[in-house]
């Protein structure tokens, strides 16, 4: 049997849906009915539901690499400090990722289905490295600020879980009722409360600061120079 669909479909059509019905509620029988396929139909393509979030994980890679790389829409080298890229690719990782419903959970823990990934990689190494880093210098800043960015993310998404509508807060995370329940007994854990889940861009920031500083605290040519 030969699909009448292809495997491009299928993963735009599951991206589509998922900001309609989030990761819970994304499955390849939801998928199949949008397309009008039976659902073996799709098992042609994807065994599993991790197959497809994995191809899904790929293709928002595929999407958001030239932002991770500071490359321009036009194709145009980046030409900024080390520093400048890696604030650069971690604030377009998080972009990215804020596009699509659950696009941290999405990212998070699923595996690349191609080498597309790994020419953005190559080229953002090889900045730090002629920047003078070693390569395991280099790989363990990014490896430290994608971390960060994807948690944040996930975390993100749980108190702004519909892309764009920074109105529709997930009732649990309200701050006030947060700092009632809190107040009397843990004051500064209630205070903390509105640094963590309050202007959450301004979070962002502020965590991309301090991994920035200790980066060039512990690694580099920065560091190396202070010893």
């Amino acid at each position: 049997m030969v699909s009448r669909i292809d495997r491009k479909q299928v993963v735009t059509t599951a991206l589509r849906l998922l900001n309609e019905v989030g990761l819970d509620g994304l499955s390849l029988r939801r998928i199949a009915t949008e397309l009008d396929v039976k659902a073996p139909a799709l098992y042609w393509h994807f065994k599993n539901k991790q197959e497809l979030l994995d191809e899904m994980a790929t293709e928002i890679f595929r999407r958001m690499a030239a932002p991770l790389t500071g490359q321009g829409p036009d194709g145009a080298v980046f030409e900024g400090t080390w520093q400048e890229l890696l604030l650069t690719a971690c604030r377009g990782l998080r972009q990215a990722l804020l596009g699509y419903r659950d696009g941290g959970k999405v990212f998070s823990g699923t595996r690349m289905t191609d080498t597309s990934y790994a020419g953005p990689l190559d080229g953002f190494l090889r900045r730090l490295t002629t920047a003078g880093f070693t390569l395991g210098e280099a790989a363990h800043a990014w490896w430290t600020a994608y971390n960060f960015t994807i948690g944040l993310v996930i975390e993100e998404q749980s108190v702004y879980p519909e892309p764009g509508r920074p109105e529709n807060r997930d009732p649990a995370y309200d701050l006030d009722q947060r700092e009632a329940h809190l107040g009397e007994r843990y004051p500064l854990a209630a205070q903390a409360g509105r640094e963590m889940f309050g202007d959450l861009d301004r979070s962002f920031e502020a965590g991309l600061r301090i991994i920035l500083a200790g980066i060039e605290a512990t690694a580099g040519p920065e560091a190396r120079a202070g010893r």
